[in-house]
């Protein structure tokens, strides 16, 4: 039986210049990084932009990764910022409007969600702020923790619960006001 290498292991093996255990952080952690980039920037295609912007940048990034925290917490880190970068630079909001519709057919949803809910989800999401938006995908879609997006977004646990609330909120309102006005 072969025992999988940690994380910590292959970064330290990369940092040395192992290009094998490199290949391996990026076969492992690939899938996380175009997720994550999916759900904040809502195409596939700057989602993929993303994740080569991210791959091509790690190896001088790694050299900044103390271990100070988990590995995946630093990835999420800089995958959310290159996200966040990638947003800013933005001049409009179309291209990210027209892929979030797509986002819920990645996963598998419980049966009982219907497209309607899903497309109406998807658009009310990209009516949130950046900084709401990226915890609801962090705490929600990625399923972490409020500790653990606090620890990926270098921001309180505190913060992360009122961003939550926050995001809720804005949705509720969003909810109630189509409702009123159909």
């Amino acid at each position: 039986m072969r025992m999988e290498t940690s994380d910590e292991i292959l970064v330290n093996r990369a940092q040395a210049g192992d290009s094998d255990a490199f290949g391996q952080l990026l076969e492992r952690h690939y899938d996380m990084i175009l997720r994550l980039g999916y759900r904040m920037l809502g195409s596939q295609s700057l989602a993929e932009e993303l994740a080569q912007d991210v791959c091509c940048a790690l190896p001088v990034k790694l050299g900044s990764f103390r271990g100070d925290a988990k590995f995946t917490t630093w990835l999420y880190r800089v995958s959310i910022n290159a996200a966040k970068d990638r947003l800013r630079k933005q001049k409009t909001r179309n291209a990210a409007q027209q892929g979030w519709g797509d986002m819920f057919e990645m996963q598998q949803h419980d049966a009982d969600e219907t497209a309607n809910d899903r497309a109406w989800l998807a658009q009310a999401m990209t009516t949130l702020p950046t900084d709401l938006r990226e915890v609801l995908v962090l705490t929600l879609a990625e399923d972490m923790t409020q500790a653990e997006a606090s620890a990926v977004l270098g921001v309180p646990a505190g913060t992360i619960s009122w961003r939550v609330s926050e995001a809720k909120k804005h949705l509720r309102a969003l909810a109630q006001a189509e409702e009123a006005y159909p």
